[in-house]
């Protein structure tokens, strides 16, 4: 299948997207919510395992919502607007694939929302990530006031949202909204590693703990131990599990194996 606004590039089981909007600023519009849905649905019928997703160009990853798209809207069709936004990225933490963001650029408004919507976020040292709707009399609409509190605390997100403030790659990094910063040239590079680090486990063991731990941003306590339990049993259905477990009881290896992390 093609895409307007995606470019792809299957790397053995990384799918590797680029948003392809360079001279809208790789911008969110309507069919790249469109496509964003069908993207994941072609890609959870195949052997991929992770999405990686970076900007084209040199300068932005994903710079916010298509201003000219939404200069037409009124009230009601903002909140349908933002509703189909926060929709597309529900859809991305419901995907059992891993979702890496890889910020190679300016990352802000419905961009930084989308790199929240992801498992894991990576950026370049010159990157510039931040919430700044507010600086032109909007508020986040596509799941900021919601995801980002979650990931480093209501203080810190209240702090960056009322600011709208833009924030270096280092910067973000001290505050936790991403989770490795590189030189831009070292993006790839250490994409790369982190997932092979990554897929020395089975797919659905990391599949069912994404599952277990996007949980804990929506229910309370008991429903989410409840979730856990129940992704947890889960495992006990797979051969992998069970042969690995049976052979290394045997062997007496399965203490040093969970030690060291082999």
């Amino acid at each position: 299948m093609n895409y307007e606004r995606f470019l792809l590039e299957q790397r053995n089981e990384v799918c590797w997207v680029r948003i392809n909007r360079a001279k809208d600023r790789n911008s969110i519009d309507s069919l790249f919510m469109d496509e964003i849905h069908n993207l994941l649905d072609q890609l959870e019928k195949t052997s991929t395992r992770a999405a990686v997703f970076t900007g084209e160009g040199q300068t932005h990853f994903i710079g916010g919502a298509d201003g000219v798209e939404m200069m037409k809207l009124g009230p009601k069709g903002a909140k349908d607007f933002s509703q189909r936004i926060q929709e597309a990225f529900n859809r991305m933490e419901r995907s059992p694939l891993i979702l890496v963001a890889a910020i190679n650029g300016l990352c802000f408004g419905g961009g930084f929302e989308f790199a929240l919507a992801c498992d894991l976020r990576l950026a370049s040292a010159t990157a510039k990530i931040g919430l700044p709707e507010v600086k032109v009399g909007l508020i986040p609409g596509g799941g900021g006031t919601q995801r980002l509190p979650r990931v480093i605390g209501v203080g810190r997100a209240m702090e960056m949202i009322l600011s709208g403030h833009l924030y270096s790659g280092a910067e973000a990094l001290d505050l936790g909204l991403i989770h490795r910063v590189t030189e831009p040239e070292d993006l790839v590079k250490e994409t790369t590693a982190m997932l092979e680090n990554i897929f020395r486990q089975p797919q659905y063991a990391l599949s069912l703990a994404k599952l277990a731990v996007k949980a804990s941003q929506s229910f309370d306590l008991p429903r989410g131990l409840a979730m856990e339990s129940a992704e947890f049993s889960r495992c006990f259905e797979n051969d992998f599990f069970k042969n690995l477990m049976r052979g290394q009881l045997e062997e007496g290896t399965l203490q040093t194996t969970m030690n060291t992390g082999n």
